[in-house]
């Protein structure tokens, strides 16, 4: 990708702009584990829908990539059932989740099934929201545009995404999100505007679209559209969710902020699909992952196309950012300070920016393994989310229904083990005729679970009486 010199200049300054706003803070010789994970409690309302909304979008190269290649169907799967389970979220969690007054979900867990299902849980959500996607797709975006070999792209995408969060934990990423959510609706306003000015309308190039791009199912079957409706279920256990609806000053913050941010998907949504399919009938890409850079390369003037460059590394980086801290102190606080004793009773903040460390390495491990975004989030969705989901609303919302430890780590475990039997089996050739993908028959298992320990629960309270 030939980009001017003016280009490179915008980008330039973009980073430098960047890591000022992410590196100013007034230091402190100590920060609390409480200030640094959730702000302090003090998170306001235009905060909170800035870096929920700026948050959500680090896929944006695999949106563009499955719009260019099955139309309005990623409306479908990447936007409309997220719009449903974060209205659930907003009615019905963020006011209890607020009370709760826990640091993360892990500690839910914890406290509800006893500290090794806490552990468990905690290695399950650790892969689960795992940044790897999106640092693959920040270091294929350095790749294309810079040409430098992807091993080196992806240790750059690591290191420039996370380095302001080691100081300033959830302050700095709030800080940088106010950035990056002006340059993500700004820099497609600009690829819309161009794209429409050099060829059709919005409405007439709908029109103009083949019946396959204009189909809800985009020529896939509709039990595969409906997994991607079931893997957003993960927004009901989404740590970053979590974290920011536990870092507000009160309750009315987090439900009201999460209606708001509803409304700005909707439209940012509009906006990513569109191009996407102005991609479609400008460009023709050896691979569609790049369809949006390479319609801006198509539409956009020296300049003009800089900005846009810097708005997806602003999508992708402030995801990247906020999946790293939180899979940080997954494994920094929720894994390795419940483990190690002799740190129980230090402040975890130490182990959490060890945890960033160790968070990038593994992060570029698995781009290497899966490199396709899509796949990568599509995998552990359908293999993870089986397993925690239905726990983890039990364990929030709570009864009297005894679990034993041996129960509450089967209630974990099994599901995942279905889940990844099905997907070896389809990897394999093998029950082919089954023709079921692996998410289904997880979340089947998890449920006949919560059934079997429920009537087993009542049963015991029928004989004790």
């Amino acid at each position: 990708m030939n980009v001017s010199n003016y280009d490179i200049i915008i980008i330039i300054i973009y980073f430098v702009f960047l890591f000022t706003i992410g590196f100013f803070r007034r230091s402190k010789n100590h920060i609390s584990q409480t200030d640094y994970i959730v702000y302090g409690r003090k998170l306001s309302l235009p905060g909170f829908v800035i870096t929920l909304v700026s948050t959500w979008y680090g896929a944006i190269l695999g949106v563009g990539e499955n719009t260019y290649l099955y139309g309005i169907q990623t409306w479908f799967i990447f936007a409309f059932p997220y719009y449903i389970f974060a209205i659930v979220y907003a009615l019905w969690l963020s006011k209890i989740i607020w009370k709760k007054n826990i640091l993360s979900i892990p500690d839910i867990f914890r406290k509800r099934y006893g500290n090794e299902i806490g552990i468990i849980s905690a290695f399950f959500i650790f892969f689960l929201s795992s940044p790897a996607p999106y640092i693959l797709s920040l270091g294929v975006l350095f790749n294309f545009i810079f040409n430098i070999k992807l091993i080196w792209c992806l240790l750059i995408a690591s290191i420039f995404s996370t380095i302001y969060v080691w100081k300033g934990g959830l302050s700095s990423i709030i800080k940088t999100d106010y950035l990056q959510l002006i340059l993500m609706f700004s820099g497609f306003f600009l690829l819309i505007g161009f794209s429409w000015h050099n060829s059709v309308s919005p409405l007439g190039l709908f029109k103009s679209l083949p019946s396959t791009h204009q189909n809800p199912l985009g020529g896939n079957s509709l039990q595969y559209v409906l997994v991607w409706f079931f893997i957003a279920i993960w927004t009901i256990i989404d740590p970053n969710f979590f974290q920011r609806c536990t870092a507000v000053k009160n309750p009315g913050i987090a439900k009201k902020g999460l209606l708001i941010s509803i409304c700005f998907w909707f439209l940012f949504d509009a906006m990513t699909v569109t191009a996407g399919l102005y991609a479609y009938i400008h460009t023709v890409p050896e691979n569609p992952l790049m369809a949006y850079p390479l319609l801006g390369l198509e539409v956009l003037p020296p300049g003009f196309l800089g900005y846009f460059l810097v708005s997806l590394f602003a999508i992708i980086m402030s995801t990247i950012d906020s999946m790293s801290f939180v899979n940080a102190i997954t494994i920094g606080r929720d894994i390795i300070w419940r483990l190690r004793k002799k740190d129980s009773k230090k402040n975890p903040v130490f182990l959490i920016k060890k945890g960033l460390i160790a968070v990038a390495i593994l992060s570029i491990v698995l781009s290497i393994l899966i490199p396709s975004v899509v796949k990568m989030l599509y995998t552990l969705g359908s293999l993870i989310i089986p397993g925690l989901i239905i726990p983890f609303i039990h364990a929030l919302i709570g009864n009297n229904m005894r679990i034993t430890k041996v129960n509450a780590i089967l209630w974990l475990c099994a599901p995942v083990a279905i889940s990844l039997l099905f997907f070896i089996m389809s990897a394999l050739d093998i029950g082919k005729l089954l023709n079921i993908e692996p998410f289904y028959p997880g979340m089947a298992t998890s449920i006949l679970i919560y059934f079997y320990l429920k009537i087993n629960s009542e049963s015991k309270k029928l004989i004790n009486h």
